[in-house]
């Protein structure tokens, strides 16, 4: 009687704790499509779950690190969402490709229009970015969520040094090494180099081709010389043999 309860305790409690720990597991975070190179451009899925039975998301708010700011920052089309980019002035200018850049993105905010993100269900908001620091390991972008019933959720805190996930952990975005062309990886650049093998196939092939019409065509033209020259020479041996002919006659 006593294992028994003792084991029907253990259960709850068990129980407990993944119930306590599966709403504390889901949160806004971000990820690259592909690699996030350092020097390099990104595109990154900043993913929204939503984590109550009885509300909606129907905003999110995604605040860029101002300590390592980004010259481009492009969100991507949302169907039943509208983006608004907010710029703020650089203390320090940035200097991409010859050009200074003076202000840049500070938040982007998605606002339902049309459509929320249900009970059960989570929503992915893409954005283009670059140029990522060289001298950062990480990027820390904080987040704030909104329900429909005016609840607000601020996904901000930063990563602890022990390793320790923080309650409300903003997202963070780890940078991988930097590459040589400085556009990050990812399935663009392998369409890339696809399309660049099968250009350099297609020329291949094209070159091919020609040399191979060059050949019949040279092929052809020495072919009509030789048969003219042949049909002179059949010609100019007629000729000798009447004239000789005819000195014989004579």
């Amino acid at each position: 009687m006593n294992l028994s309860r003792t084991a029907i305790a253990a259960g709850v409690a068990a129980s407990s704790v993944l119930l306590l720990a599966g709403p504390a597991a889901a949160h806004v975070s971000v990820q690259p499509q592909g690699e996030a190179a350092k020097g390099g451009y990104a595109t990154l899925n900043f993913k929204v779950p939503n984590e109550r039975d009885q509300a909606s998301t129907v905003k999110l708010e995604v605040n860029f690190p101002a300590e390592h700011p980004l010259s481009s920052v492009t969100p991507e089309a949302v169907p039943g969402w509208k983006i608004q980019i907010t710029k703020g002035k650089l203390d320090k200018p940035l200097e991409v490709h010859g050009r200074k850049i003076t202000e840049a993105v500070t938040k982007v905010t998605w606002t339902a229009d049309g459509s929320k993100i249900a009970p059960g269900y989570f929503q992915q908001f893409p954005v283009s970015v670059g140029q990522l620091p060289e001298d950062a390991d990480q990027l820390v972008f904080k987040a704030i969520q909104t329900y429909d019933n005016k609840e607000v959720v601020r996904w901000i805190e930063e990563p602890k040094a022990g390793g320790e996930e923080p309650d409300s952990p903003a997202p963070v975005l780890a940078l991988s090494a930097a590459t040589d062309d400085h556009h990050g990886g990812g399935a663009a650049d392998e369409a890339g180099d696809d399309h660049a093998a099968d250009d350099k196939a297609a020329s291949a092939e094209g070159d091919t081709k020609e040399t191979h019409a060059a050949s019949s065509s040279s092929s052809d033209t020495t072919a009509r010389t030789l048969g003219i020259i042949g049909i002179l020479v059949g010609i100019a041996g007629v000729a000798f043999g009447v004239l000789a002919g005819r000195r014989r006659t004579a």
